[in-house]
């Protein structure tokens, strides 16, 4: 016979709770949302240093302003997206879902 953990087991007292000591809460998420902007201005300001290092050979030769306009675009890149997103569900937006696509 396996064992059980006493602790994890559910009876019906459990299930008969008079006490709804929960609450629902419907506040955006303000971390998500302000990691997701400074990605993306951090983002955009990293592929501006990195395009003006690049051209004018600031802090090395090209390959550094190259290295840094790709970080910042990876950076970018998950920023603006979920930037986007932050705003069209701010805005009341349907934003589009894998259920909505046509067959193909």
């Amino acid at each position: 016979m396996a064992y059980v953990d006493q602790a994890f087991s559910i009876t019906d007292d459990d299930l008969m709770m008079d006490d709804y000591s929960f609450s629902i809460t419907n506040r955006p998420p303000i971390k998500q949302i302000a990691f997701a902007v400074s990605l993306f201005v951090f983002g955009i300001l990293v592929i501006v240093s990195g395009v003006f290092m690049s051209l004018y050979k600031v802090g090395g030769d090209h390959a550094h302003g190259v290295f840094f306009a790709i970080l910042g675009l990876v950076m970018f890149i998950p920023g603006f997206y979920n930037t986007w997103v932050a705003y069209h569900a701010y805005k009341g937006y349907k934003l589009s879902s894998s259920s909505n696509d046509s067959p193909v």
